[in-house]
């Protein structure tokens, strides 16, 4: 196993978690930006006023885009286990 394939496969493995990440991350971002220009608009002041929103948010983002995660990890793991037999010492 070449050092050239194992940053590859890392490189891999940053890029999938990346693109898996951004959206739910996103979504959170921006609830609660809009939360917290809500809470101050409005002077509330409680720090349980933006979970459930945000908790919510990634919730609706997982459902809408559960099947193209799975898929994204399925063909990522697919290739890294396709790969083993040309693995060399």
């Amino acid at each position: 196993m070449n050092p050239e394939f194992v940053m590859t496969i890392a490189r891999q493995a940053i890029e999938v978690t990346i693109l898996i990440a951004t959206p739910l991350l996103g979504s959170a971002l921006i609830i609660g930006l809009i939360v917290s220009i809500f809470q101050a608009a409005t002077q509330i002041n409680e720090a349980t006023l933006s979970f459930i929103p945000k908790l919510l948010g990634v919730l609706v983002v997982i459902i809408v885009l559960g099947p193209w995660i799975l898929s994204l990890l399925s063909d990522y793991m697919l290739q890294i286990l396709t790969n083993i037999p040309f693995i060399t010492h």
